[in-house]
């Protein structure tokens, strides 16, 4: 498999409830995982809440990397190459997810299995690592040697550390790696960020 192509996973901390409880039990400092197609970040896909001001509405979400919820969220990109087949096959997942969104749901369940390292299967429901790794799996791409249903973001920040292409804030990498956000937008400063 020639390797021409890259997906992105994106990991960040929103500082909401949730994500700090998560931190708190992992001890990782960025408790969210996303999964994009492009280095701008242009479509950033998720389980998350669905609506920001909502955090009992979750599933499956296309997330707005520019919206203020997000500007100065710490976060780290990693770039996986991929052969063109196997990307094909993780867009068709994740478009097969776009078109009927409401047949998925958050797996709050499924994150206390993590924790107990015990899995409750449920039928279209996942939690934000536990969706990136089941689309990297469907394109043959295993960075985390473990079930997607354990996976966590930690663990894509440790097998992937080799791959990480930026870390700071959000609004740093759009700046830096998307022509159409100038470093100007959001007024952050480059100076932590690394590439």
């Amino acid at each position: 498999m020639p390797a021409n192509d890259e997906v992105y996973i994106v990991l960040t901390a929103t500082g909401t409830w949730l994500s700090e409880a998560i931190r708190w039990v992992t001890k990782a400092p960025l408790s969210h995982a996303s999964l994009s197609f492009d280095r701008e970040l242009k479509e950033v896909y998720s389980f998350g809440r669905k609506k920001l001001s909502n955090p009992i509405l979750a599933g499956f979400v296309q997330e707005n990397f520019n919206d203020p919820f997000f500007e100065d969220a710490p976060c780290a990109v990693y770039r996986l190459r991929v052969g063109e087949r196997e990307r094909a096959k993780m867009q068709l997942l994740v478009h097969e997810m776009k078109r009927q969104p409401d047949r998925y749901r958050y797996d709050l369940l499924g994150l206390i299995g993590v924790l107990v390292r015990r899995r409750f299967p449920r039928e279209n429901a996942y939690f934000c690592s536990h969706f990136v790794a089941s689309v990297l799996e469907r394109g043959e791409c295993r960075p985390v040697d473990k079930p997607a249903h354990f996976v966590t973001p930690a663990d894509f920040e440790h097998a992937l550390e080799a791959q990480q292409i930026y870390r700071g804030t959000v609004s740093g990498y759009l700046s830096r790696f998307s022509a159409t956000y100038p470093a100007s937008v959001f007024g952050a400063s480059l100076a932590t960020a690394t590439a």
